[in-house]
């Protein structure tokens, strides 16, 4: 039987859903404050769903979009708050073998390679956020990673607290297999070389997407997988801006979904999930199929 790792899907889209809160850039970070009970029934219904990797929601909460948004001093507060809650969860869940994953993503804005901030200040960020993490998750996940550099400077900082390390890359919509900062996933991978990089990840842009990258992510000889959006496009979204700016695709529903990620499997993935608009719909659907199909679904490679 083979073993495939199955994330959660998307947060942020789910806590607007839930919480009926004006968008906001940081709403999906605050409400841990306002409305924690959200954030945890995320991760269990994700759980419930059959998601063996849930990721901590941290993803807005990196020191400068708060510095940006005029709440610096709330990083650590925030971040102790999202382990937390996964950890909660992973309890209240009583399912064995639920992992977390530790969230390392764009400091400043998603999708656009040349916001990245210099070396040593993206570095400084990236050891602040993975320091606090790394306590509480079993595996780091640099996600959304538009450059080598990028994944590089995350890859650093969460290489030095001992946990795994998983580099998750955004490629460009539209089938052509390329980062969004215009790198092939080759040319990436190779910036990260001499780090220790567990696995190597595509995410948050269209299934499509992956399916044209399963190649080149199965020639690096690393677990791969990939994790998707439902998006349209991201084109309008800007740095500081909401997904309000965004149109969710009417053709992606949870069978639909999970067929991209049995595909995904079945060309060698080890590790498939959901990114923003896949909701634990679209996981439950994906745990279905891959048991069908007669996977083993887990929250580690080993």
């Amino acid at each position: 039987m083979s073993r495939i790792v199955l994330l959660d899907g998307g947060m942020g889209q789910e806590l607007i859903l839930r919480s009926r809160h004006p968008v906001h850039p940081l709403w999906g970070t605050f409400v841990m404050r306002e409305a924690p009970d959200i954030v945890r029934a995320v991760h269990e219904d994700y759980i419930a769903a059959g998601a063996r990797m849930i990721t901590v929601n941290t993803y807005t909460a990196t020191p400068a979009r708060l510095a940006r948004d005029g709440y610096p001093e709330a990083f650590g507060e925030l971040q102790q708050a999202a382990c937390r809650l996964a950890e909660e969860a992973r309890e209240a869940s009583a399912v064995d073998g639920v992992r977390i994953a530790g969230c390392l993503p764009p400091l400043i804005g998603s999708y656009r390679a040349d916001l990245t901030p210099g070396d040593t200040e993206a570095l400084d960020d990236y050891r602040r956020i993975a320091e606090i993490q790394a306590e509480h998750v079993d595996v780091f996940l640099c996600e959304t990673m538009t450059s080598g550099r990028e994944a590089r400077l995350a890859a650093t900082a969460a290489a030095e607290t001992g946990r795994p390390v998983w580099v998750a890359l955004t490629l460009r919509d539209g089938g052509d297999p390329h980062l969004r900062g215009g790198e092939t996933i080759a040319e990436a991978a190779a910036a990260l070389a001499d780090l220790p990089v567990a696995a190597v990840l595509a995410n948050c842009c269209h299934p499509e997407s992956i399916d044209a990258a399963t190649d080149a992510l199965g020639a690096l000889g690393l677990p791969w997988g990939g994790y998707a959006n439902g998006f349209k496009s991201v084109a309008a979204l800007r740095p500081g801006g909401t997904v309000a700016a965004l149109e969710p695709r009417e053709d992606l529903g949870p069978e639909v979904y999970a067929g991209f990620a049995l595909g995904w499997a079945a060309a060698g993935a080890a590790i498939v999930g959901g990114c923003c608009e896949v909701g634990p719909e679209h996981i439950a659907a994906t745990a279905q199929r891959l048991a069908d199909a007669g996977y083993e679904t887990a929250g580690d490679l080993a």
